[in-house]
């Protein structure tokens, strides 16, 4: 049996009949909001159990990690990566070219969107499979683990568009985004544990030129650090399933 610990490290920042993406909105859009309030207030406790039955996992550094009582990941040695969803924080667009004479277009969301979804692809695939890890695969079978993310609340502070005569942006920061991941029994669909997590890019502490290479330079930071706390956490599940060191 897994301890929740372990559940909470594979999640952590420190540590097919595929769901289609629209079925994804409406807890998307739930967790959305509560970490958004969360941000605000935080007299208002989460559920300790949601709809579905998963279980809050306390004394987690995220915003907030369910999982089945008892979950055990020490049997997945491969994981299905589904391509991750994308989604701006609200408004974004029309607060970005509020009283700027740089214009983000429609097509340079899209254009961002495409790219995120690709680094983070490559990022966390990278991670997983590194120094004899876990290999990728699209099938189901008793030893996959099918992990569903999405990145919510995209904000570039600074995004480099590509109008005609564009002018440089500055910012101390490329920006802020929240993680939302679902992982999955392959065999039976069975929805096994799920988090949320924010993360801002780190802060020069002054303003700096931001272009769509620092920009991803920030994302790619930010996607590292949860696939090594994802990588990590499932070393260690496997790691005590054998006996053997995580370290």
């Amino acid at each position: 049996m897994l301890k929740p610990k372990l559940v909470k490290r594979v999640f952590s920042m420190k540590s097919i009949t595929m769901l289609k993406p629209v079925l994804m909105m409406p807890a998307l859009m739930v967790l959305s909001l509560t970490i958004s309030s969360m941000a605000v207030a935080k007299k208002d406790d989460p559920p300790e159990v949601t709809e579905d039955g998963l279980h809050l996992v306390k004394d987690s550094n995220l915003a907030l990690v369910y999982a089945v009582p008892g979950a055990d990941l020490k049997g997945y040695k491969r994981i299905w990566l589904v391509e991750p969803h994308i989604a701006f924080k609200k408004n974004w667009q029309r607060d970005q070219n509020r009283g700027k004479g740089i214009k983000v277009s429609n097509q340079d969301m899209e254009r961002i969107r495409t790219r995120l979804a690709s680094e983070f692809t490559s990022v966390f695939a990278e991670v997983l499979q590194e120094d004899d890890g876990y290999e990728l695969a699209e099938e189901r079978a008793s030893d996959v683990l099918i992990i569903r993310p999405a990145i919510i609340n995209l904000d570039v502070n600074a995004p480099d568009t590509m109008s005609a005569g564009r002018s440089r942006t500055y910012a101390s920061s490329a920006g802020e985004m929240s993680l939302y991941v679902e992982a999955y029994d392959s065999e039976t669909n069975a929805l096994i544990a799920k988090a949320l997590d924010r993360k801002y890019d780190r802060n020069a502490g002054f303003a700096t030129w931001k272009t769509s290479v620092s920009n991803a330079q920030g994302a790619r930071r930010v996607l590292r650090a949860w696939a090594q706390s994802m990588r990590n956490g499932l070393d260690e599940a496997n790691a005590v399933a054998t006996g053997k060191s995580s370290d």
